[in-house]
């Protein structure tokens, strides 16, 4: 499916109390709308709005996000590089990109925007809001900001709050991106040294050691010095984020990772997660080092109306986008079953 833009023709105020006064959003549908089958995806970090690119196998026939049974609708966030407003855009104060000039978002600020973009759909409730990582934070977010929009919420691999471990990596990784020095100059490559190295320090944390010993493993030659499994990968990964992304976004999502607190100004984080009455579903994944399980199960007794499902895996955080067979053995009941009220 094709890329679709919602534009706001109307100030966009942030919480940090700037304004955006050009809003865009990238968004992506898939399936039929009907009034009780919408489905709302929040993506992870640097994921686009399209779904079936990077969750795969999930929006067929037979899985849990099965276009003939759902409309499901992904919207890319404010500060990413895949079409929404950020610092590649035209910043309408100076008539150039915004670069390093883009102002500080937080999670809210992203879920606001995607509000928007639900009512300019005229999708007024969403049979199920998932997310995973960043997109467990929107979606935990999305169901404390308009409890009526949400039915049921799917929350993976992600936490009420960023602890300060999560945040520990982050700013290892914008240390990374400051110590290139063309970050900073208006040019749309800039950072992307420091991006590479960046990016394998977050992939460290994303997959861990289970993961790494098991795929990056040296059966080859017992005699080998150098050229190591790993070396390549973690230069292919740094690579690979470089030609699709740009540093300015990385460094602004990050940052927006790190400000996630849905007790912040709501009373404190029980108070908060005491308020999401809709039936929810958290999943937490064994190997995950940048969510551990005892996050999960203090989603799961602070959220009136939640199970806790534990999956499994030794590739770690990322087990969400590799264990997508044992995710759909999850998600497809509970986005079938009926509520009761």
């Amino acid at each position: 499916m094709p890329v679709r833009y919602f534009k706001y023709d109307k100030p966009f105020r942030l919480e940090n109390g700037e304004t955006l006064h050009d809003l865009t959003i990238a968004y992506h549908t898939f399936g039929k709308y009907r009034e009780d089958n919408a489905v709302w995806v929040c993506h992870a970090l640097t994921a686009n709005s399209d779904v079936a690119d990077w969750w795969p196998h999930t929006v067929e026939t037979g899985r849990f996000l099965d276009p003939a049974k759902y409309f499901t609708v992904c919207a890319n966030i404010i500060g990413s590089h895949y079409g929404s407003t950020g610092p590649l855009s035209l910043n309408p104060a100076t008539g150039k990109p915004y670069y390093a000039a883009f102002p500080f978002i937080t999670v809210r600020d992203m879920v606001a925007a995607h509000l928007l973009l639900a009512e300019h759909l005229g999708i007024n409730h969403a049979r199920a809001v998932i997310g995973s990582s960043i997109g467990g934070f929107q979606a935990m977010e999305m169901a404390i900001m308009k409890p009526e929009f949400v039915d049921r919420l799917a929350l993976i691999a992600t936490a009420a709050r960023s602890q300060p471990w999560a945040i520990a990596f982050n700013e290892s990784q914008r240390m990374a991106i400051e110590a290139d020095a063309t970050f900073g100059m208006e040019n749309e490559d800039a950072g992307k040294k420091g991006m590479r190295v960046s990016r394998s320090i977050g992939l460290l944390s994303y997959r861990g050691e289970p993961a790494y010993n098991a795929t990056q493993q040296e059966n080859d030659s017992i005699y080998k010095l150098v050229g190591f499994r790993a070396t390549t990968y973690q230069q292919y990964q740094g690579d690979k984020l470089c030609r699709r992304f740009n540093a300015y976004s990385y460094y602004r999502l990050t940052q927006a990772f790190d400000s996630h607190n849905v007790g912040r100004y709501r009373g404190g984080i029980e108070s908060a997660l005491g308020t999401i009455t809709c039936p929810t579903i958290v999943v937490g994944i064994t190997s995950d080092i940048i969510f551990p399980i005892g996050e999960q199960i203090f989603l799961y007794r602070h959220i009136p109306n939640a199970k806790l499902h534990i999956l499994s895996s030794q590739f770690g955080h990322d087990g969400f986008l590799v264990e997508y067979e044992k995710l759909n053995d999850i998600l497809k009941p509970f986005l079938e079953e009926e509520i009761r009220s």
